[in-house]
């Protein structure tokens, strides 16, 4: 499912990273990769705040559709 549907709270491991190329690879220079384990922190919007590898990211809903996840 996509990161956009999580609520606060909800964790979840990332299963997939889809988009362009470009897309992917900023993403994956985020700590999004294969395998990682995440926190939604916050939601507004379809915007959410992510906690994933000791950091916390902001991503809009655009970005955050394209991570693909794992309960």
């Amino acid at each position: 499912m996509p990161l956009t549907l999580m609520q606060i709270g909800d964790r979840a491991t990332v299963s997939r990273i889809g988009g362009n190329e470009d897309t992917r690879r900023y993403l994956m220079n985020l700590g999004f990769v294969n395998a990682a384990e995440l926190e939604v922190v916050n939601r507004l919007g379809g915007n959410v705040i992510v906690s994933v590898k000791d950091a916390r990211i902001a991503l809009n809903a655009d970005m955050a559709k394209h991570i693909m996840v794992d309960l």
